[in-house]
């Protein structure tokens, strides 16, 4: 288990594939004037994840658009609507449920191309803006609502809704003072959730006693550097934490949360904001380029729900 001061492995990315050009009108948008100091974006991906086919799935925020990617690369627009979409998770029963910014908690039914709300608020108060989304092993579906919470302002929160049992579809609220809560995941045995909290450049550990409540929740891994905290969190199967860290790059932390590996961009200006496993194979969104790259990295992802 010791690691500390251990020398850092460095893995460079690699260029997969780009959004096509006939996918990109550059515009000033309501996301953008807010989110990206009012840049104009031809795109913002994130959201990446894997069908049980092998395609690619990410979302277009500011456009409100999906697309699947397949195993060469190929894009194909599955759905745009009036949303901003943010993170994407599959169900193991082939839905895609999608954090959006706007709308709250939604599905895709990826076969008929029609989005369906799940919860467009909580116990009637609206939510301040969801991230992102992960499914335990049992189907419960953990979410979290960063708006735009901060250091000034901590309170993001975190969600649980609860998936088959005899507290299916109930809403609970695990975090309520998060300065913007992020990616999230949970380790191998469901056990410890885990939150990007951007604003604070740390991941919180939230460990769940038996019946699922959070005790003693506390900061696992305290970051520094770049121009701000992490955003993307996976975990591996040797329970090892992925991290993408905005402005550095992309950290692989060991069970003990200590650095074994960082991924980088080289000389090129990449925003590598949310990933998803293929094997051992790390797919990432760049954000700043409309690009999703790849790495190679020591050990594979856990299996996610969606492929149980």
């Amino acid at each position: 288990m010791l690691n500390p001061f251990q020398p850092v492995k460095k893995i460079e990315v690699q260029r997969f594939t780009s959004l096509p050009a006939k996918l990109r009108r550059k515009r000033r948008s309501a996301w953008s004037i807010p989110n990206r100091q009012g840049a104009a974006l031809d795109s913002f991906l994130e959201g990446p994840s894997f069908d049980r086919q092998g395609n690619l799935w990410c979302v277009d925020i500011p456009n409100g658009r999906i697309f699947r990617i397949d195993a060469k690369g190929g894009w194909d627009l599955a759905v745009q609507y009036d949303g901003w979409p943010n993170g994407l998770k599959f169900h193991r029963d082939g839905r895609a449920f999608i954090a959006d910014y706007r709308r709250g908690l939604l599905t895709l039914d990826t076969r008929r191309g029609k989005v369906e709300e799940v919860l467009g608020s909580a116990f009637s108060e609206s939510f301040k803006g969801l991230n992102d989304l992960h499914f335990a092993d049992n189907g419960d579906l953990y979410f979290t609502d960063q708006g735009q919470s901060g250091i000034a302002d901590p309170t993001g929160r975190v969600w649980r809704l609860r998936g088959p049992g005899k507290n299916e579809g109930e809403l609970q609220k695990l975090v309520a003072n998060a300065p913007s809560p992020n990616g999230i995941t949970l380790n191998k045995k469901n056990t410890q959730v885990y939150v990007a909290i951007t604003r604070s450049q740390q991941i919180w550990r939230l460990p769940l006693m038996a019946g699922g409540t959070p005790s003693k929740t506390g900061v696992a891994i305290q970051l520094s550097g770049g121009h701000a905290g992490p955003d993307g969190i996976e975990t591996d199967d040797e329970d090892g934490l992925v991290v993408c860290h905005l402005g550095v790059g992309i950290w692989r932390f060991d069970n003990n949360c200590l650095p074994t590996h960082l991924v980088h961009a080289g000389k090129e200006h990449r925003l590598m904001t949310n990933i998803a496993f293929k094997g051992s194979t790390l797919y990432v969104t760049d954000s700043a380029n409309g690009e999703i790259v790849t790495a190679e990295m020591p050990v594979a992802g856990k299996k996610m729900y969606s492929m149980r």
